[in-house]
């Protein structure tokens, strides 16, 4: 059976042909095909139309969700801002409504000035610059036709990018390699221009003409390029180097991020100024006229160009390598090396890379240096606590282990409780004051100080303070802990506390709106009610007033009671803003019992069809913070300094709130396992695929994600055995893709390299209640439209991170 033919989705146009620049290492000018001298100086309006039509065809027919586009030339500045602009708008023009569009371009930074990056703001056009190195590494190479050298005015683009207002259009920096130049002082020289991206470019060559090697050394560019890893990687790798993060992925099984390394197929054409397709720009170093198609977007499309031999012979993977490759033990990661340098005359490009010595050289280089890095300690976990984080590993936790996880909880917070004590000043009475009643309430009332200490966002409180990003709150959030926990334990006396912005805080209990004017409260418990001086004004509150919402001064907590759960809706508390997204004000009668109707429906469902989950919820969940959802969407988050709480926006349904607090709670267990236990290595910046994400993600996002993923499969597991018609095949739908994403993840935290022995075998446990649910039928339609949706989200994930 023929293969099916793939897609493009990486277009590099050509709007001018010439360069302002003479450098020696040019592939364009320099090497051996000339085609650029019967080309169109510029791309006119006509060729601009029928490219951005051609793509935009293209992605239509293929489904592509995005499409990646670079300007280019020659230099691609050199055709002006109403050129590069018009370029733009035909793009968008044909991919409205089809896709995204990725647009870039790659300069040499010369002609680059705030027109130009005022115009890339607007159009959202990223920016790659070209740069050697330092001045004398530059000079080498980048210079002017007559001589003069090019390094200032470079210097000054990546400046002009530097600036805030441009700073989001850079992509980073493009290093041609000369192994003349010393590695340390063109790395240092790159690095410090502060760049989003390195990216070092091996020079073209070919067997024909090979590339220099001084003698003495039979891998000189795996050597020079082997100075700068162990640079960047002993320094705790500053930035991304697509040449070394591409090295790293596909020695665990993932893509890399460059052509010219991995196996994936060639999803890239260029098309020229006068509208003709070719290959990749590279093959213009292996003999003239070699990335020729005979096309051009008048008369063909560009499936008719991935039918062209050429393209062909660059989509099978290993199978169209060399023997000699085919046999290789690196060949997943170096994948034969870029097309071009494999050419040689006789026998074109069955052949190694001519820098297959380098190459093999700086994978097994990175390899050796990974598996001898020394080995992270673990500490020694008593067997007891062992199962308990076994049982985590799985998704779940009872009662008993969560309960023990919010005690380890709440010992850090007293701890951090002291930290800010030890802040308080010698002259500060309100503080002191406090933290004498909080270590009265310890000795005398210790259950009535956990309630408060425990509460969720007194960590956040905390740390700010101790980071020292809100030093001036050490009294008013010492006074707020001793008065409610005063108030809780009913204890006799006066709590003098500092009033924020007209409102008095009592964590966990509630508020009190005063006036403006009012500085101090002075806030005393009563048998039955509880007595607030402020500004003149002395008012009397009953603990159950306020509940129906229509007292004005009062704003207590209302706390919803379920069967074995009480959870609070936070609505109240000036310090919940924890969470990633805003904060909802304070809820009416009417809005808070619709919450209690959806709480108590669906506590109910994960009581019946998810009752693994209700132990742990009963024993560590007990806030809910009603967020804000701009545009009425869905939101929800856990925040690792809140433990106990989780903010959400109330769902359309009680069964999507039973989905939303499975989810986030297990945010919320994995946060607290990560306070105490190393999972993963923290000093590793790598980032990795996630498949419910378009971009890549760090080990910590990913750890999270799976083990949140585990609750959602969970959820439509049960509810398609649970659900009728249109719902259980929805159900069905979404139990086969989450479990499908699921599982990929946990295949690359498995692979990642970056986890700890304790980390291997948490994640050892959740692939095992994942692979469990492998089993489980489901119809051949759920299972291919999961199937095609990963395969389709990779496939977009890799062409869109290849560039990026």
């Amino acid at each position: 059976m023929d293969r099916p033919l793939p897609s493009l989705s990486q277009f590099v146009l050509k709007v001018h042909s010439r360069c302002d620049l003479a450098c020696d290492h040019c592939y364009v000018y320099e090497h051996a095909d000339s085609s650029w001298r019967g080309r169109p100086r510029a791309m006119s309006e006509k060729i601009m139309e029928k490219t951005a039509d051609r793509i935009g065809e293209h992605a239509r027919n293929h489904g592509l969700s995005m499409v990646h586009v670079v300007l280019h030339g020659g230099e691609p500045l050199l055709a002006g801002p109403i050129r590069l602009r018009k370029a733009a708008a035909e793009l968008n023009r044909a991919l409205a409504g089809v896709c995204a569009l990725d647009l870039r371009i790659h300069t040499n930074g010369v002609l680059l000035d705030e027109r130009f990056c005022d115009l890339f703001a607007e159009l959202d056009i990223k920016v790659g610059v070209s740069l050697d190195g330092d001045k004398a590494a530059n000079d080498r190479h980048r210079r002017y036709a007559d001589g003069r050298s090019s390094h200032p005015q470079v210097l000054r683009a990546v400046e002009l990018l530097n600036r805030p207002q441009y700073r989001p259009l850079f992509a980073g920096l493009l290093c041609t390699i000369d192994i003349e130049n010393d590695p340390v002082a063109v790395y240092d020289a790159l690095l410090a221009l502060d760049p989003p991206r390195i990216d070092f470019l091996l020079p073209h060559a070919t067997w024909d003409v090979p590339p220099p090697r001084p003698a003495g050394s039979a891998t000189p560019y795996a050597d020079w390029l082997d100075v700068i890893y162990r640079r960047w990687d002993g320094t705790g790798r500053p930035v991304p180097v697509r040449t070394f993060d591409s090295v790293l992925r596909t020695l665990h099984g993932r893509s890399s991020l460059t052509e010219s390394m991995g196996l994936a197929p060639a999803d890239l054409v260029v098309i020229e100024t006068d509208g003709s397709f070719e290959q990749a720009d590279s093959l213009k170093t292996a003999y003239d006229g070699a990335p020729v198609t005979g096309m051009d977007v008048i008369a063909n499309s560009l499936d008719e160009v991935l039918e062209h031999p050429g393209m062909l012979a660059r989509q099978g993977g290993v199978e169209e390598l060399s023997e000699q490759c085919r046999s290789c033990p690196v060949v997943t990661s170096c994948g034969g090396g870029l097309y071009a340098h494999r050419y040689r005359t006789g026998n074109g490009f069955d052949n190694p890379s001519v820098f297959c010595p380098d190459l093999m050289e700086l994978i097994m280089n990175i390899r050796d240096s990974e598996t001898s890095a020394p080995s992270r300690p673990v500490a020694a976990v008593p067997l007891a606590e062992l199962a308990e984080l076994d049982e985590l590993a799985a998704g779940f936790g009872s009662a008993e282990t969560v309960a023990r996880m919010a005690a380890a909880q709440l010992e850090l917070n007293r701890e951090l409780l002291r930290a800010v004590s030890e802040r308080v000043a010698r002259d500060d009475s309100i503080a002191a004051a406090a933290w004498e009643l909080l270590s009265e309430l310890d000795g005398e009332h210790p259950e009535a100080l956990d309630s408060v200490v425990g509460h969720p966002y007194t960590r956040p409180w905390a740390l700010r303070i101790l980071e020292g990003r809100a030093p001036a709150t050490i009294a008013p959030g010492l006074a707020e802990l001793a008065a409610a926990g005063a108030l809780r334990a009913r204890k006799a006396g006066t709590v003098v506390v500092p009033v924020r912005d007209g409102l008095l805080r009592l964590p966990g209990l509630g508020a009190v709106a005063l006036s403006a004017d009012a500085g101090y409260a002075e806030v005393a418990a009563g048998a039955d009610d509880f007595t607030v001086r402020a500004a003149g004004r002395v008012l009397r509150i009953g603990w159950d007033e306020g509940m129906d919402g229509l007292t004005p001064h009062w704003q207590p907590v209302r706390v919803v009671e379920l069967p074995n759960w009480a959870v609070a809706l936070e609505d109240t508390d000036p310090l919940r803003d924890s969470h990633q997204w805003p904060v909802a004000g304070r809820l009416s009668a009417g809005e808070a019992k619709g919450w209690a109707a959806d709480l108590t429906a669906a506590w109910s469902l994960i009581c019946r069809q998810l009752p693994v989950y209700a132990p742990g919820l009963t024993a560590g969940l007990r806030v809910i913070t009603p967020l804000h959802a701009p545009d009425d969407g869905e939101v929800s988050a856990a925040s690792k300094e809140a433990f106990g709480a989780i903010g959400a926006a109330r769902p359309d349904s009680p069964d999507q709130l039973a989905l939303l607090i499975i989810h986030e709670f297990q945010h919320v267990k994995l946060g607290a396992v990560l306070d105490t236990h190393d999972l993963y290595d923290p000093a590793d910046c790598r980032t990795f695929y996630a498949p419910w994400r378009r971009d890549p993600r760090p080990l910590a996002g990913l750890i999270q994600g799976t083990y949140a993923h585990i609750a959602v499969t969970d959820f439509w597991r049960v509810r398609r055995l649970d659900a009728e018609g249109e719902a259980a095949r929805t159900a069905e739908a979404q139990f086969a893709r989450w479990r499908q994403q699921t599982t990929e993840a946990i295949d690359v935290l498995a692979g990642s390299g970056a986890l700890t022995e304790l980390g291997e075998r948490f994640v050892a446990g959740m692939a095992s209640t994942a692979h469990g649910w492998s089993v489980e039928p489901v119809s051949s339609a759920a299972l291919s439209k999961a199937t095609s949706a990963a395969a389709r989200h990779r496939a977009d994930w890799q062409a869109r991170n290849s560039i990026n």
